[in-house]
């Protein structure tokens, strides 16, 4: 991802599945930045890349693992 993207997400909405996550990244306006697809390795990695914002998955098992 590139510095100029990642500066732009404030909010970034994870759709937890088994051995992939879908991934959707808005501006402080609300409009879409980032939507991609990411392996259950790569999370951690890619958020960990990122500047601080705010971070909303699904309340479920793995959500409570992952967070």
């Amino acid at each position: 991802m590139s510095q100029k993207l990642n500066a732009a997400i404030a909010v970034i909405g994870i759709d937890i599945g088994k051995n992939s996550f879908h991934i959707v990244g808005q501006d402080h306006r609300g409009a879409i930045v980032l939507r991609q697809k990411w392996s259950r390795g790569q999370v951690e990695t890619r958020l960990a890349n990122l500047p601080p914002c705010l971070i909303g998955m699904e309340a479920c098992v793995g959500a409570h693992h992952l967070s």
